[in-house]
């Protein structure tokens, strides 16, 4: 009753556009065609749309097949273009942290394949730094919000920056792997935490995969048993 009240007070709002819905958190009908929502064959490790029907087993993209991925599965609920990328945008840097809780529904949907009974979720750390500034960690909250939905266990603090690292913005594929080396560690105190484990590593957009890479290897350096990646918000173009 008190929720249908509040409705007729103050009617759901689209989290894009502001347009009326059926319901809350929700995109209305302009905006959801807008997003593009990754559907239909995917790379077993990336999460990146790919031609073609499902053959029946793993496939990958060009990317993941010419570079080691240090986890086994990996998935994206969307592009990083459109209504996605302004969603992702306002989720970092205009204080939208009211977007994590629909996200963590469409990561839930793409996540669907890759999750295991026992899994741990972690978020990609930022350097205190920046948390500092920003005041909250975007891929925490989502990770967050993919425990809850999952059940699964959550760890937000299991990996740190050991260095505050320059922007990734504008560098090769080469210069964002070297800009991230060495530079994440597992929390001295959760070390047991990531022993035996399957880890599912959440961010919210993944260009080259570096910094999935370098959460998986201090991971894997500190026992972990399997890594798997879950983003917002995949760089790629469509096939």
């Amino acid at each position: 009753m008190q929720a249908a009240l509040l409705h007729m007070v103050y009617p759901p709002q689209c989290v894009a556009c502001d347009a009326m819905v059926a319901s809350d958190f929700g995109l209305c009908g302009a905006c959801w065609r807008e997003t593009p929502f990754v559907t239909g064959l995917v790379c077993d490790q990336c999460g990146t749309p790919l031609p073609g029907q499902d053959p029946g087993h793993a496939v990958h993209c060009d990317d993941c097949l010419a570079i080691a991925r240090p986890w086994s599965r990996g998935r994206s609920a969307m592009l990083y273009r459109d209504k996605a990328r302004s969603l992702v945008l306002q989720l970092k840097h205009a204080d939208r942290q009211d977007l994590a809780r629909p996200a963590g529904g469409w990561l839930m949907r793409a996540a669907q394949p890759i999750l295991r009974p026992g899994m741990l979720i972690a978020p990609v750390p930022l350097h205190w730094l920046r948390l500092l500034r920003r005041r909250y960690n975007q891929s925490a909250l989502l990770s967050a919000q993919v425990a809850r939905l999952s059940g699964l266990d959550h760890c937000p603090d299991l990996l740190q920056r050991q260095r505050n690292t320059q922007t990734q913005e504008g560098r090769s594929r080469d210069g964002r792997f070297a800009n991230l080396a060495d530079s994440i560690r597992v929390h001295p105190r959760r070390s047991a935490r990531v022993e035996g484990r399957h880890v599912l590593l959440i961010d919210d957009v993944m260009t080259s995969g570096a910094t999935l890479a370098a959460s998986a290897e201090a991971c894997l350096a500190m026992g972990a048993a399997e890594i798997s990646v879950l983003v917002l918000c995949r760089v790629a173009k469509e096939c």
